[in-house]
């Protein structure tokens, strides 16, 4: 099955959809299968599109006046091309630099195969770049992922949460903002630091504050 697409980028009447329709309908493409959008390519939001995506199937090919109707800018056109490779879904473009992509022909194939070559390069110099920026974080002393939300405050509320028998480490935690795994990290079950949250404690302040003596932790305990 053919499933078309077509868009402009003005919807004030100064560009017309119709010679897209036209090319689409002789090469084969029904006219209630063909989807439209009046918006910038630039543009998040087109609701022709993403209900052209969601309706093809595996089996169909999507089929384009231009390949500069479908993609934002390269790295989308990349993404959604491959995307639809994966789900087993042609494509044929009619006119323009990209007329020789037509997955049901073996040049076709190549081409899309050229795409989704670009995809998996993407990927890995993404992957190369993430890593790259977690070796140099721990090189600084510092660990990949988010922020860490524990500070001197938080952990001596949480020593003197979790030294009430009565208490529930979930709900501790929720309260000071925290997941428990977090919490646990610092914090035992008796509310006594672990090793993670006597370094804290010992550490310099991020706040200004000073820090404090062994008989206030003792008493936070």
């Amino acid at each position: 099955m053919l499933i078309g697409y077509v868009r402009v980028s003005k919807s004030d009447g100064s560009q017309t959809l119709s010679p897209q329709r036209d090319a689409l309908l002789a090469a084969g493409v029904e006219p209630e299968r063909i989807y439209e959008d009046l918006a910038s390519g630039r543009s998040d939001a087109r609701p022709g599109l993403a209900a052209c995506l969601k309706a093809l199937q595996p089996g169909n090919t999507l089929v384009l006046w231009k390949l500069d109707r479908l993609g934002r800018d390269l790295r989308h056109l990349v993404n959604t091309v491959e995307d639809l490779r994966v789900r087993g879904i042609g494509l044929k473009v009619l006119t323009g630099a990209g007329a020789q992509i037509d997955t049901t022909t073996a040049n076709g194939r190549l081409a899309f195969g050229i795409f989704a070559a670009f995809a998996e390069f993407e990927r890995e110099l993404i992957a190369e770049r993430t890593q790259a920026g977690l070796a140099a974080a721990r090189a600084r002393g510092r660990l990949g992922g988010r922020p860490r939300k524990m500070d001197r405050a938080t952990l001596q509320m949480a020593m003197a949460a979790m030294a009430d028998p009565k208490a529930v480490a979930a709900e501790v935690a929720k309260r000071l903002g925290l997941t428990t795994t977090t919490l646990y990290t610092y914090v035992n079950g008796d509310g006594s630091p672990k090793a993670a949250g006597q370094a804290l404690l010992d550490g310099p302040s991020h706040d200004g504050s000073p820090k404090p003596s062994r008989s206030q932790q003792a008493a936070a305990a």
